[in-house]
């Protein structure tokens, strides 16, 4: 019995010495967690940056050629803008993108499901998908031109297969480790095949499903890149090439901040989504 009381009466110090630390913490991670705090720290690097970008140009410690001022930045975008090929050259690769991780989110999340879902498909497909997995983005441009021309069938896979990897790893792996005692609870109540894993198995990786495709967006903006540098006439990876060529140093930057800004927003849109699905099925 004086261990039982002893044993109590330490439980009753921990939380009372806990709770105010633990109340303390959360109330932090809420006013971090708000909308406009986050927003405003978001913006305080990249307005640093800025700051410090422009003081270096525009007091002579760096040479315009190597690196314009903002403002010059911002007056080459001007310039395309006003000449209609600044909106072609984000369209284009906008759509390129969209349509590659698409394609290659959907398969990468089929073949997750068979391989984490199956010891077949695991045994059959894994060692394959782990060796093209280790192959660099620009050793399939040279294959895909041979086989696609240089049209957008071509640029459109080389981005699918960036996509396609982050999502298959992700799922996969999040499939094989979903606790088999809520699989056991769901075969208890008569699920098999698509209930079972549209009740119990897909709401346990909704996280990790969610994280591969923002991985995956990433990945398909910088396959983007190398498909549009190598083998395209039009969009932002074109403009970096083009403007390396011509020395407008202007906007090779321009271009960079772009898909820098692209990057975010669409990023900013899965963000959302995430939200959402997590809402309803967590």
């Amino acid at each position: 019995m004086s261990n039982v009381s002893e044993a109590a009466a330490l439980e009753g110090s921990r939380r009372a010495l806990e709770l105010p630390g633990a109340t303390t913490r959360t109330g932090g991670r809420g006013v971090w967690r708000r909308p406009g705090v986050r927003l405003i720290g978001g913006l305080l690097l990249p307005v640093v940056i800025l700051l410090v970008w422009q003081i270096a140009t525009t007091s002579g410690l760096v040479p315009a050629y190597r690196l314009p001022t903002p403002a010059s930045v911002f007056t080459a975008g001007v310039e395309l803008a006003e000449r209609g090929e600044l909106w072609t050259h984000i369209a284009i690769s906008v759509q390129r993108v969209l349509l590659g991780f698409a394609i290659g989110s959907l398969v990468g999340l089929a073949v997750a499901a068979i391989v984490g879902l199956s010891r077949l498909g695991d045994v059959l497909l894994s060692p394959t998908l782990a060796a093209l997995r280790a192959v660099p983005s620009l050793a399939w441009v040279p294959l895909l031109i041979l086989w696609m021309q240089i049209g957008e069938e071509s640029k459109i896979t080389l981005i699918t297969i960036g996509a396609f990897f982050p999502v298959y790893t992700t799922v996969a792996d999040a499939l094989r480790h979903v606790d088999p005692q809520l699989v056991e609870a769901g075969r208890s109540f008569s699920l098999r095949g698509w209930s079972l894993f549209r009740t119990v198995q897909l709401p346990a990786v909704i996280p990790s499903v969610m994280s591969g495709l923002r991985l995956a967006l990433a990945q398909s903006w910088l396959f983007l890149v190398a498909a549009e540098l190598i083998a395209s006439s039009m969009g932002l990876g074109f403009l970096l090439d083009d403007s390396q060529n011509n020395g407008r140093v202007d906007r090779i930057l321009l271009a960079i901040v772009l898909l820098a800004l692209l990057g975010t927003i669409t990023n900013a849109i899965l963000g959302f989504i995430e939200r959402r699905l997590l809402k309803r099925w967590t």
